[in-house]
């Protein structure tokens, strides 16, 4: 409560955080042989089978076909890039750009805007086409972007996914600085180096929901976890836990924060204040047993009573 005080950048994870973290396949690209996007997705689901990732399943799920996961063998995830894997003595790959780049697969995608992530895929060093996977925004993410900027407070963006969908994804919500294509490493890096850059007694606050988002969740001086959608790892990370994945709970916590030092402040300042008073009035003789009582159990329980006030705090739009 006492950090929540004094936050000046809120930094986002942006799936499962900012968005629902459902995805679902909204569009197939294919570069085969008669542009067979059915193939195209067939692979994909045959491979990414073997993986739990969210983007993983919803290719499975597009697919509504049965799998025989006989046909893959050498599974692999590379880490902050994809999965590959041999399909039927064909090498697949399957992710970002750095994948492909990595091993030397020539490609060419349609530059074009849209929300999603796009899943490339390589069969035998040839680049055989991509599938766009969308993830919508809460409804709720917008507002709570907007209160915490009212309230003067810095918003950032960190994520994995390419430039193009971070940089609509942030201006579709109003953040102020958006970082893309971020390994978890890369994602701990940005977060000690916006806790350098800040005042002594300001406060970097992170919200983040995945296993990968744990680490970042433990660094910054308050972690924010979803409940619902969120990780083990991440909940056990976080210091504080929105059971209801709404990010505008966040300003709500804050509000909360500076309700609450405002009653620990008057109930010091009043209880030191009738004491500094009852002290003076028995110096110059005007003491008795009945105003020391009240100065020590009278005061407690005027603190009490104030403290109460805390129950009733109101949310400010």
């Amino acid at each position: 409560l006492e950090a929540l005080n004094h936050v000046e950048t809120a930094v986002f994870d942006k799936t499962g955080t900012l968005t629902e973290g459902v995805f679902t396949v909204s569009e197939t690209k294919s570069y085969l042989s008669g542009g067979n996007s059915e193939e195209l997705l067939e692979i994909a689901a045959l491979v990414e089978s073997f993986s739990t990732h969210p983007i993983a399943r919803s290719i499975v799920k597009a697919y509504q076909k049965p799998i025989d996961t006989s046909r893959v063998s050498d599974y692999e995830e590379v880490a902050g890039h994809g999965v590959q894997a041999l399909l039927d003595g064909k090498k697949v790959l399957i992710g970002n750009i750095k994948l492909l780049n990595e091993n030397g697969i020539e490609h060419s995608v349609d530059n074009k805007e849209q929300l999603g992530t796009i899943s490339h895929i390589a069969l035998d060093g040839t680049y055989a086409g991509y599938l766009v996977i969308s993830d919508h925004i809460k409804k709720d993410s917008k507002t709570a972007i907007e209160r915490l900027e009212k309230s003067g407070i810095q918003t950032v963006m960190l994520t994995g996914d390419t430039k193009q969908t971070g940089e609509l994804v942030a201006k579709e919500l109003g953040i102020s600085k958006v970082y893309t294509e971020l390994l978890p490493t890369d994602k701990v890096d940005q977060i000690e180096s916006l806790i350098s850059a800040k005042q002594e007694k300001d406060k970097v606050l992170f919200v983040g929901d995945g296993i990968n988002d744990a680490p970042v969740l433990a660094r910054a001086d308050i972690g924010i976890a979803m409940g619902g959608v969120g990780s083990d790892a991440a909940i056990e990370a976080a210091d504080i836990v929105i059971m209801n994945d709404e990010p505008s709970k966040i300003s709500d916590a804050i509000q909360i924060a500076k309700h609450t030092k405002v009653i620990v402040t008057q109930n010091i300042i009043l209880s030191l204040g009738i004491k500094a008073i009852v002290l003076i009035m028995v110096a110059f003789g005007y003491g008795s047993m009945w105003l020391a009582v009240f100065a020590d159990v009278g005061v407690s329980l005027i603190a009490i009573v104030n403290s109460i006030r805390a129950m009733s705090f109101k949310q400010k739009a």
